[in-house]
């Protein structure tokens, strides 16, 4: 995640004017090493997320790995209101197949929509629950999940117990919109982290912390 020296997690709505270029660095890094990019519904809309891009040196590592060249993506949606023609369905390549991640009480016209051009995982009842989409997702191999967002999806996982580590850039910047990085669901309890790393570059601070 990147956040501003006030918290702010979005400048008119995209995250884009935080990243520096140390922190644009670091984030193609946790790409490389990750099984699968798991991304809020609203984070994509607004971001408009395509497949994951790598160089050829990154793609040839994760290859002698054994793993496909480029991590897929995983979109968390209840409403499943996508435009199913946008990048992130058309242009994921055939290894790395975009994953939706949705519940039972999503509307049956669209997950069928949505079965034509991803995989479909079911992940609750009325909501997409934290824990089952993980268990899904470890079930299919991803053992390395990165997340990226957006705060509300990211609050529902720490409230959920199942955010061990947290990257974390702090770009130099001030008055953006009034957004968190995470946004804490009610009645979710504090949760707590050892502060494991810091780096420095140029002017953006990088903080790694892993879970109590």
């Amino acid at each position: 995640m990147v956040a501003g020296l006030d918290g702010t997690a979005s400048v008119g709505g995209r995250v884009g004017s935080l990243s520096t270029p140390p922190d644009q660095e670091l984030f193609r890094r946790m790409r490389q090493i990750a099984d699968i990019v798991l991304v809020g519904a609203e984070t994509v809309r607004r971001e408009g997320y395509g497949s994951i891009r790598l160089d050829e040196e990154a793609q040839a590592q994760r290859r002698r790995q054994g793993r496909p060249p480029t991590p897929p993506i995983a979109l968390v949606s209840r409403s499943l209101a996508f435009d199913w023609t946008a990048k992130v369905f058309a242009d994921a390549p055939g290894d790395a197949r975009t994953v939706v991640i949705t519940c039972a009480a999503a509307d049956p016209g669209r997950r069928a929509e949505a079965a034509e051009v991803a995989d479909v995982i079911v992940a609750g009842d009325d909501r997409v629950e934290p824990a089952a989409a993980m268990e899904a997702l470890a079930a299919l191999g991803h053992r390395v999940v990165l997340c990226e967002g957006g705060p509300n999806w990211l609050g529902e996982l720490v409230a959920a117990d199942r955010l061990d580590e947290l990257c974390l850039s702090l770009a130099p910047l001030m008055g953006g919109d009034p957004l968190p990085v995470s946004v804490t669901p009610t009645g979710a309890g504090l949760a707590q982290f050892d502060l494991k790393g810091v780096l420095a570059e140029d002017d953006t601070l990088f903080l790694r912390y892993e879970r109590k």
